[in-house]
């Protein structure tokens, strides 16, 4: 039987998922006649590195936040190299290598979907990085109050990026 903080991160996680699910959804109807038809992989392609920069500001916002907590706190500014991280580092640090992760994973994932998405259908490209966005978001506000708080930010950030590979993978095998 699951312990509370267990509860609470399987309902953080399966909120992300509806969440995804209805966004993918209601957003691929709205923003499908948006996206120009994008024909060739190089207008694809760049379509798609324009919306990851938006992912990549998440990194850069963790790689600040370390800088930022690092410069304002005497046993830390020395680096990790020097000695185990205050709390407060700590907590960003964690942050950020899990940005990191996440970062890695959907950049490669959304580049990948994109050279085999056809004309508007690039309009999941947008969609996957706004859940990106706003599930790094709810990720860092809720990291410090524990797993379960921390859950449907995760969920939002991970499950689009499973789901872009699954897609990518049958994309693959059935459109080559």
């Amino acid at each position: 039987m699951p312990d509370a903080e267990q509860r609470r991160v399987l309902r953080g996680m399966a909120t992300a998922l509806a969440v995804m699910i209805l966004v993918l959804g209601l957003g691929i109807i709205v923003a499908r006649p948006l996206i120009p038809p994008l024909p060739r992989l190089e207008d694809r392609l760049a379509f798609a590195l324009r919306c990851e920069l938006f992912t990549v500001v998440w990194l850069a916002a963790g790689i600040a936040a370390v800088a930022r907590g690092r410069f304002f706190s005497a046993p830390d500014i020395q680096g990790s190299g020097f000695a185990a991280p205050g709390p407060r580092i700590a907590v960003a640090a964690a942050v950020l290598q899990n940005t990191l992760e996440q970062v890695v994973l959907a950049f490669a994932v959304h580049l990948a979907l994109a050279c085999l998405l056809r004309g508007r259908e690039m309009a999941l490209i947008p969609l996957l990085v706004t859940l990106f966005c706003a599930g790094r978001l709810a990720f860092w506000i809720g990291y410090r109050s524990g797993a379960g708080s921390r859950a449907f930010g995760f969920g939002l950030t991970f499950y689009p990026s499973v789901l872009a590979l699954l897609l990518t993978f049958i994309l693959l095998l059935t459109r080559t």
